[in-house]
């Protein structure tokens, strides 16, 4: 069973530059293949890791629900070749973007096939790392597997600590599995103050550790160059590899 980690936390937050982070670190450490989700409906975790993206296992779902299934092929093995086209392969790592979500309608039968297929796919694979939006309703509908470690991606600001608390809580609420939960406080230019630390103590979430905010992240994003290929020596990318190092 390979072991997972969901990352989630408001949008601007950096969350997605930490899970490009965490699958550097990985494939750097474990010498080991990850499998990289992306979950978010607003998908950009290719564009952090520099990949290319032709197609979204949302499109396969919408596809097989309007019957653009093409002759003499059944629904199970039109799936399967959609998600083969899906998986983007790379050095070390692969990914799979979930794409948009679901329309009207029922999506039971096409949800049911992704769901097997999405099982035997992350059984090939010893780390999952899946990032994802502020709601866990991707991890709970389209996986059966526990998470072992959901990271909570936040900046300093009151609003994004209470979105990173309140993911906690849904996480406890829904029936996902949670094993571990901890806070990253991502994109700081100075200690979490009192007021901070006051706000995560009350929620019952561990601080795992600060990223600094980095300029050199800033002028990669500006230039369109993938952050995974940010240098180990970057102080941001050290404070990561130091935090997955304590919490793995």
């Amino acid at each position: 069973m390979p072991f997972s980690i969901a990352l989630a936390g408001k949008g601007g937050t950096g969350k997605t530059t930490v899970a490009g982070m965490l699958v550097k670190y990985l494939v750097k450490t474990k010498n080991t293949p990850v499998l990289a989700v992306d979950a978010d409906s607003n998908a950009n975790l290719n564009e952090v890791l520099g990949l290319e993206v032709a197609d979204t296992l949302g499109n396969a779902r919408e596809d097989m629900k309007k019957g653009d299934v093409p002759g003499g092929m059944t629904k199970d093995i039109f799936m399967e070749m959609k998600l083969e086209q899906a998986i983007v392969e790379s050095s070390g790592y692969d990914l799979v973007v979930m794409g948009q979500p679901e329309g009207s309608g029922c999506y039971c039968a096409a949800n049911t096939l992704l769901a097997g297929f999405l099982e035997k796919l992350t059984g090939n694979y010893p780390y999952i790392v899946m990032d994802n939006e502020a709601g866990m309703e991707h991890i709970s509908r389209l996986t059966t597997r526990n998470v072992d470690i959901l990271l909570m991606v936040s900046d300093t600001s009151r609003r994004g600590l209470q979105a990173a608390v309140r993911i906690h809580q849904l996480a406890q609420e829904l029936n996902i599995g949670v094993i571990r939960s901890y806070l990253i406080i991502n994109q700081a230019r100075e200690e979490p103050s009192e007021a901070v630390l006051k706000i995560v103590k009350e929620s019952g979430l561990e601080i795992a550790g600060t990223i600094p905010a980095d300029d050199e992240i800033y002028e990669y994003d500006l230039a369109g160059r993938p952050t995974i290929e940010l240098p180990d020596e970057n102080k941001a990318v050290q404070a990561a590899f130091d935090i997955f190092g304590k919490i793995l």
